[in-house]
């Protein structure tokens, strides 16, 4: 007798979880999806904090000449894959991963913070070290820029725009962290945050 009050307890608890109040509760746990014009408009609400931006100092590359190469090659590949061939879209990529080499919470090489999670399905810091996109063949117009611009902002150039960014997203997407950092620049489509 106790058993079927509990099974029948149970059946009703579990029917009005289904109710329509309680689809908020569900929704918070999971993100939700937005148009691209919705997202646009989302983020276009958010205003740019440049009082707040603060300004990056001169990357110094501690390393030989087989480490250089081989971050120029880290640095240019994430500039091409997250930016195409435009030019303050590199620059500004490359930036936002020297940002982070010099960053507490992230690794202290430029290779590492490029393809930092790139072992994991998700959870990568940039998209295309995990979600296949290296496999398609990208422009070749864009590798020689990308790397004359890793190249010199290895050698200390700095893309003032975007200051110490660390974090940036399409405005096409409301990433779930955005909140949590202060937006201080947009280079055409990509909007750049940096720690509070």
């Amino acid at each position: 007798m106790l058993l079927g009050v509990v099974v029948l307890g149970a059946a009703i608890f579990g029917s009005l979880t289904d109710l329509p109040w309680s689809a908020a509760t569900r929704d918070q746990r999971r993100p939700q999806r937005l148009t691209m014009a919705q997202a646009r408009a989302s983020n276009a609400l958010v205003p740019i904090a440049t009082r707040k931006r603060r300004f990056a100092g001169r990357f110094r590359f501690k390393g030989g000449p087989a480490a250089r190469e081989q971050a120029t090659e880290c640095l240019a590949t994430v500039a091409l894959y997250e930016a195409g061939n435009d030019r303050d879209g590199q620059r500004a990529v490359i930036q936002v991963v020297l940002n982070r080499v010099g960053a507490p919470g992230f690794p202290k090489t430029v290779c590492g913070v490029v393809y930092q999670g790139a072992n994991r399905k998700t959870g990568c810091q940039f998209s295309f070290s995990c979600d296949g996109s290296q496999l398609r063949r990208p422009e070749h117009d864009g590798w020689a820029q990308a790397r004359r611009a890793a190249r010199r902002a290895l050698s200390g150039y700095v893309y003032a725009p975007v200051g110490r960014a660390t974090h940036y997203h399409t405005d096409w997407m409301v990433p779930y962290w955005r909140a949590s950092l202060v937006k201080v620049a947009t280079v055409d489509s990509h909007i750049f945050y940096q720690r509070r």
